[in-house]
């Protein structure tokens, strides 16, 4: 598939590297499974996009089964595949897009496109100070998932 071109993260020394080491663009993680039809196509359109957001944005692949990687799961409290997590300058950034988890974008977009424009706004937010931006996308091409959170 298109994921090819795509570095898989596997351990959490490797996704802790990135994170550290990816200055002054945002890093785009992909937490899925290669078998899953969503994070196919999440995948599809990233290896599309990877080349024309490189001056902004590095994307990598995380697979959520992968024992290596299960703090980063349970941490960002990854239940539905695929999740796209961003950071900047090793700051988790987060993304109002009306829904009730800001910390990560659940699902897939729509075009190429939409997962360009969200990472234009995430890296302007960025670029501001800012740690959470608002969704660029119309109400209708963001996910929507009923989100059920633990303790609370």
């Amino acid at each position: 598939m298109g994921s090819v071109m795509l570095p898989t993260l596997a351990t959490k020394r490797e996704i802790d590297t990135v994170i550290r080491d990816t200055l002054d663009k945002v890093l785009v993680i992909r937490f899925g499974r290669g078998s899953d039809p969503s994070c196919l196509h999440l995948d599809d359109i990233l290896s599309r996009v990877c080349r024309d957001v490189s001056r902004f944005a590095t994307i990598g692949l995380v697979d959520v089964d992968t024992e290596e990687v299960k703090v980063y799961v349970e941490y960002f409290d990854i239940t539905l595949v695929p999740a796209t997590v961003f950071f900047f300058n090793a700051h988790h950034m987060k993304m109002d897009s009306g829904t009730a988890d800001h910390t990560k974008w659940i699902g897939s977009f729509h075009s190429k496109q939409d997962f360009i424009d969200v990472v234009e706004a995430i890296y302007r937010g960025a670029m501001k100070g800012k740690l959470i931006v608002t969704c660029p996308l119309p109400p209708e091409r963001i996910p929507r998932f009923q989100l059920l959170f633990k303790d609370v």
